[in-house]
């Protein structure tokens, strides 16, 4: 096995036994980054010279006989829209292309106390804005798989450098799918945590009710490490929950014997494509056969869950992005140097957001305005209210819930651009999840016929992550989906 082949913990135990020094490790998955990150465009930026400062002081510290982090010396990326002191963060928009944070968002830090080596910001679209990577002002990422198609969106470029082996593990953030469905559509494992289980501090938000960090790897033991690493209360972000945090490697036992799968058969028929349906009932399978039951469950109000969400989450990000002005900090119009305070407004939002973003925000700026709260905003809410009611009565019978990730596989880059309608529902499947506050996870599952990955979904309990993790372990188990890794670059 190769270093590029190794997981996160296999190879912080090559490190921790001193087989192999974390700073070679960091040159490997460097070097592996240049490599194929020209035909990817995963990476907004690459800090090789911080990411070898940090893994020469790993390699000191374990000469020197100091304690190591569960994470000593693994190589990770972060989306690009998380705050790590001293490095661009740009969100991927042009309006925050120079702006350099003075302060680690709380993940980061937790991280490197984690030991781990950040090598660099991962492209995504702009603002977390989208389902395919595409609206990044740096440019698409493209799949590793098949280079003429999509990630997903919108954390697309942390979803390929795990699954073109640019870095064993990776951050990205989910709004309404952003991790699980990038993870299908690479390949690799994408865990959503539950609302209030990690901590935002640091992470620029898009809507504020509906944003949660989590990891992308590939396999369930990794993701539930790196969790373990994250997870837990912090004063600077008062939306965090003051839960345990458990020691998720735990939960991996491998045994499903007696856990209740609920299927929302109704929902996750219409409008699946057949390689999908066919890959989701095989996953269903294997787990039955592992020890699980399957039991039918009704959302009767799921179907409402994309008109729902695109009302909320764009009244958010009106709200959340209008502190960016060109006043005091970003991108800043030198057209409107003279022309006065409104104009200079005007054109540094016009010249510095993409249009997804423009979109997203009179959008939201319409359902909150005057004669249209209650009409849109209030309604929203009260059925999103309605959906967690509907998730509380599926868990009175089930252990998780079962869906696919995506509808389909991922499409081809430019084919949904021009029909946003599309493009938003190609997150039908995971919306519920945010709206709910539940924990979600994307599993590899199988191919299409075009030897595309398709993406298993669970869900769970709030703050019951560990039986997530303990269902997708076992599931992982008894098939090599997790093994597969691209061969088109």
């Amino acid at each position: 096995m190769t270093l590029l082949d190794g997981t996160a913990r296999t190879i912080r135990d090559e490190i921790a036994a001193g087989r192999v020094s974390a700073t070679d490790v960091c040159r490997v998955f460097l070097d592996r980054i240049g490599a194929v990150n020209p035909a990817l465009n995963a990476f907004n930026l690459v800090d090789a010279d911080r990411a070898l400062g940090r893994a020469h002081d790993i390699d000191r510290r374990r000469r020197s006989g100091d304690p190591l982090g569960p994470l000593a010396g693994v190589p990770i990326a972060v989306k690009d829209n998380m705050n790590v002191r001293g490095l661009r963060t740009t969100a991927s928009s042009r309006i925050l292309e120079r702006f350099v944070p003075p302060y680690d968002a709380t993940i980061v830090t937790r991280l490197e106390e984690a030991g781990a080596v950040i090598v660099g910001k991962t492209n995504c679209d702009e603002f977390a804005m989208g389902s395919s990577s595409e609206s990044s002002a740096f440019g698409p990422v493209r799949n590793p798989w098949a280079l003429d198609r999509i990630p997903g969106g919108s954390s697309g470029g942390s979803a390929a450098a795990v699954a073109a082996r640019c870095v064993p593990v990776a951050l990205g953030s989910d709004t309404g799918g952003s991790i699980r469905q990038p993870a299908a559509f690479c390949g690799v494992v994408g865990l959503k945590p539950t609302y209030g289980r990690v901590s935002r501090y640091g992470l620029l938000a898009f809507a504020s009710s509906l944003d949660q960090i989590g990891p992308f790897a590939r396999n369930v033991a990794d993701a539930a490490l790196v969790l373990s690493a994250l997870a837990g209360a912090d004063p600077r972000d008062a939306t965090t929950a003051d839960e345990r945090v458990p020691d998720f490697t735990a939960s991996l036992t491998g045994d499903v014997k007696g856990v209740r799968i609920g299927v929302p058969r109704a929902f996750v028929t219409e409008g699946v494509d057949d390689d999908v349906r066919h890959a989701f009932d095989r996953a269903l399978d294997a787990l039955r056969d592992a020890g699980a039951t399957l039991v039918d469950v009704d959302l009767p109000h799921a179907k409402y869950a994309i008109p729902v969400y695109y009302l909320i989450a764009t009244a958010e990000a009106s709200s959340n992005l209008a502190r960016y002005d060109g006043v005091k900090y970003g991108y800043r119009s030198p057209a409107a140097k003279d022309e006065g305070l409104k104009a200079m407004y005007s054109r540094t939002r016009d010249e510095g957001f993409g249009p997804e973003v423009k979109r997203r925000i009179m959008l939201g700026t319409y359902v909150l305005s005057a004669g249209y709260y209650d009409a849109f905003y209030l309604k929203a809410q009260q059925v999103r209210t309605l959906l967690r009611r509907d998730y509380d009565q599926a868990f009175k019978r089930v252990d998780v819930v079962a869906m696919p990730t995506s509808p389909t596989p991922p499409f081809t880059l430019g084919e949904k651009t021009g029909d946003p309608l599309q493009m938003y529902l190609a997150d039908v499947f995971t919306v519920s999840a945010n709206l709910a506050g539940l924990p979600g996870i994307s599993l590899p599952c199988g191919f299409s016929q075009d030897g595309l990955p398709i993406g298993f979904q669970l869900m769970g309990r709030m703050f019951d992550e560990a039986m997530l993790l303990r269902v997708g372990d076992a599931y992982e188990r008894v098939t090599e989906w997790s093994t597969k890794a691209p061969s088109s670059i």
